[in-house]
């Protein structure tokens, strides 16, 4: 820390107790000055030679028939008031970080300037702000922190501004330039975290980060703190990341972790003020860098809390929005508040999500062009809105437990996002799977709505499994997920009948494009199937009546039945009468794959015939 030291003689001043104090000499002295509730006892002349404001008020008291002098509205208090009295004397006083600023003040209340006396106090304390406190970095931040104690004083001296832009200038500095004390905490603990071939520990220890200012200005309040990173974002400078980790470096510093510590009314006001001023600075960035997602959903969910303007919620939704493939599900779990019956705020996600897709639209529209100009990142965007729907799937699978969240709300979030985004459908199932469950009231109709939203094509073979032995799932849609396993299955089987081990995997790993392109082997089957199946009446009585196989004299047929629970099994009894009528004129690998049911249970390893045994051998 800078200081300096004025004055040659010893300090003389004594105190009676708190509210007296005086100065030893052998002169008697002949002014009393008031200063607060303390009463200093000193002499006229050392006074009256340095401060212009000094004369002036003797002379009124003289007038007046007066022996003290009253100061009410001192800048600094008594303290300052006693370095100046001090300065006066020639006695040595000490000024540095802490002081300054208050002696300034106090100095120029009492007018001691080059006028009265040459080398007076203002100019030594100028002199003494130029040339060491705005030159350091530590320095600055606490002078800054005074000032706030001394308004209107330290703004109409210019101190204030003065110390923000030192501040401001030095975080502009490049780093690699940077030789001055800061407080970093940050750093690699550990140095087999060092991968870099020939580099030590300690020399990567000493290289400057980028963000090292921003752990040492959050000791600023929030006013001072603004107008720091004001000065700091017009210099131009900085990172949008630099900036966002700063925002967010202040916010774990000064918002509590604690829902009652945020909404309390001693620290309600505060903390809206603190939050509404953290979005004011964020980076305009346009969603590229700066925040991350998480940080501007954990922030958007203390705004709610806090009762932040509506202007400060929409400026957060709008970044959340651009930044979403970033975000992960507990980030979006917002609480709901009053009158929402439902546990999480699941309309805000909607709005969140549907500003994403209005943001997406735009820019694949613009990215045609791109494209066709050979510019545009097609992998990068299509990653993206996977995310997305990875996203939102883990989202619902959340919100589906919560037995208050209406069918549509459900619907409309679901549907929110483009099929492209969802080309597997295994999250969709298991939160219609958990919304069903957590749902037993709903009418043949709803459920029938809601598994609707799932195309059992693009379930994989666990999910398929499930479904099938899944009760809960309206009778139809286990019809659909058994019959396009079967066609699945065969697919794959006649893929093998070739020896093909190329082609093979490619139905293993693409059966959604094998269900689009197998028009040629299966669609006369799909056409004939679909439309004994339409003709079907499936009941649960009817079933009850009619559970036994009718394919006895098939051993291995009989024991993959048994892996599937009575009504399942009893669906596919009629599922497998049915394609035996359109499936006798197939090869026999076809016929066996699609009579066996050791698609739906992985692990049943026995044979289901000559043609299983064909088909192990071709795999092998």
């Amino acid at each position: 820390m800078k200081f300096m030291k004025l004055g040659s003689k010893p300090d003389a001043f004594q105190a009676d107790g708190k509210c007296i104090k005086y100065v030893t000499s052998d002169l008697a002295t002949d002014v009393t000055i008031n200063v607060g509730e303390v009463k200093f006892y000193l002499h006229k002349f050392p006074l009256l030679s340095k401060s212009n404001r000094l004369q002036k008020l003797v002379l009124k008291v003289s007038e007046e028939n007066s022996e003290e002098i009253n100061i009410t509205d001192f800048p600094g208090g008594p303290k300052a008031f006693e370095i100046c009295a001090k300065f006066c004397y020639g006695m040595t006083v000490t000024l540095n970080a802490y002081n300054v600023v208050a002696t300034r003040c106090a100095a120029e209340y009492l007018e001691m300037t080059e006028d009265v006396d040459r080398g007076n106090l203002i100019f030594k304390i100028e002199v003494f702000l130029n040339s060491s406190i705005f030159r350091s970095w530590k320095d600055s931040i606490i002078v800054l922190q005074t000032t706030r104690s001394l308004l209107p004083w330290s703004e109409d001296l210019k101190i204030v501004g003065r110390c923000v832009d030192s501040i401001a200038s030095k975080t502009s500095v490049d780093p690699a330039n940077i030789t001055w004390s800061y407080t970093y905490n940050r750093k690699l603990s550990a140095p087999d975290k060092i991968t870099e071939v020939g580099v030590k520990f300690v020399e990567l220890m000493d290289t400057v980060p980028k963000d090292w200012w921003v752990e040492d200005i959050c000791e600023l309040d929030i006013d001072l703190y603004k107008r720091v990173m004001i000065a700091v974002k017009s210099k131009g400078r900085m990172d949008g990341s630099v900036i966002g980790e700063a925002l967010r470096t202040y916010a774990v510093r000064w918002l509590p972790d604690s829902v009652d510590a945020l909404i309390s009314d001693a620290h309600s006001l505060r903390n809206k003020v603190l939050v509404e001023t953290i979005v004011c600075l964020l980076p305009s960035d346009k969603g590229v860098g700066g925040c991350s997602c998480s940080f501007l959903l954990k922030l958007l969910k203390v705004a709610i809390l806090v009762g932040v303007d509506d202007s400060a919620r929409e400026d957060l939704v709008k970044r959340i929005s651009l930044k979403l493939p970033e975000a992960s599900v507990n980030d979006l779990l917002f609480p709901a508040r009053s009158p929402q019956t439902t546990f999480y705020d699941v309309e805000l996600v909607q709005c969140i999500v549907n500003r994403y897709m209005i943001h997406e639209k735009s820019r694949r529209g613009l990215d045609v062009e791109r494209n066709e100009k050979g510019t545009g990142d097609f992998v990068l965007e299509n990653g993206s809105m996977l995310a997305v729907g990875k996203l939102i799937d883990g989202y619902i699978g959340e919100i589906a437990h919560d037995t208050n969240l209406t069918l549509a709300s459900f619907i409309d979030l679901s549907q929110s996002i483009p099929d492209s985004a969802r080309p597997i459908h295994d999250g969709l199932y298991k939160a219609i799977d958990l919304y069903l469950k957590e749902h037993p009231s709903l009418t043949k109709a709803e459920r029938k709505k809601v598994c609707g939203l799932m195309d059992v094509r693009k379930l994989t073979m666990d999910a398929s499994m499930h479904a099938a032995q899944n009760e809960r799932l309206p009778l139809r849609v286990v019809v659909q997920v058994l019959f396009f396993e079967q066609v699945r299955t065969a697919a794959g089987v006649q893929a093998v009948g070739n020896n093909n081990p190329r082609d093979a995997s490619h139905s293993t790993t693409n059966t959604d494009e094998e269900w689009d392109n197998k028009t040629t082997t299966a669609a006369e089957d799909r056409k004939s199937l679909k439309k004994q199946m339409s003709q079907m009446k499936i009941k649960d009585g009817e079933f009850q009546k009619n559970g036994k196989l009718t394919k006895k004299n098939s051993k291995n047929s009989k024991s993959g039945m048994q892996l599937l629970p009575s009504r399942s099994r009893r669906i596919f009894d009629k599922l497998w009468v049915v394609g035996k009528g359109h499936g006798e004129n197939k090869s026999s690998e076809t016929s066996g794959s699609s009579q066996s049911p050791t698609s739906f249970a992985p692990g049943d390893t026995k044979s289901s015939g000559s043609s299983s045994r064909h088909r192990r051998h071709s795999i092998s």
